[in-house]
């Protein structure tokens, strides 16, 4: 599948409302995200994608508008991304409700990818979002085996969660993720979320709560 760069809403596949998706053998090159799991969807297994440039894999975005969304049991694993905006995403709406969990990303090869591993629970493309309390719980995420190199001049690693429903049970386990500049370390960004980073060299995780 190819699109221009700059193409807006290109998404590779999109999945809404669907169970017991396969998806395996694919190369995307997109203006948007190479695939994105929308509400409504469980057990997908996602393998051998190749994806560059887009937006990378996207879990959402989820509870816009105040909406009720759920989304579990998914897996991706063994895929590259190179030249992406974003790599593995959660992004969720303030205001919405509902749950993102049982997650893994295994065996997952980062090239100049921007923003390699992001939960945002502020997703906001507007200029101007509201405050609310209430969010879509993320839990039970596990990132595993992630390699490669990062152009971020920011963090390689951004977990911002919400305060009144924080990330729960999310896992590091063998990451590393280098500066494509020997000159620029890695960092790593973690709000209101808990879990564990274990036998990650690039960027420390040490912000995670216990």
């Amino acid at each position: 599948m190819t699109a221009p760069p700059k193409s807006p809403n290109t998404d590779g596949i999109d999945i809404s409302s669907s169970t017991n998706i396969h998806i395996s053998n694919c190369t995307m090159e997109t203006g948007d995200d190479c695939i994105a799991i929308n509400g409504g969807t469980s057990y997908v297994t996602i393998s051998e994608v190749v994806c560059g440039p887009g937006h990378g894999i996207s879990i959402g975005s989820l509870g816009a508008k105040g909406k009720y969304d759920e989304v579990e049991a998914i897996n991706v694993s063994n895929c590259t991304f190179n030249g992406t905006t974003n790599g593995v995403r959660i992004k969720t709406w303030q205001g919405g409700s509902g749950f993102a969990r049982n997650i893994n990303f295994s065996d997952i090869n980062f090239i100049a990818t921007d923003h390699p591993v992001i939960i945002d629970q502020f997703y906001c493309p507007h200029r101007i979002c509201s405050n609310q309390t209430s969010g879509v719980q993320v839990s039970d995420v596990t990132y595993s085996g992630l390699r490669g190199t990062s152009i971020s001049k920011n963090a390689t690693v951004s977990f911002r969660c919400s305060e009144t429903v924080p990330c729960t049970n999310i896992i590091l386990d063998d990451v590393d993720i280098r500066s494509l500049d020997p000159n620029i370390s890695t960092t790593a960004v973690c709000i209101n979320a808990h879990g564990t980073a274990r036998a990650t060299a690039s960027p420390i995780v040490d912000c995670l709560l216990n």
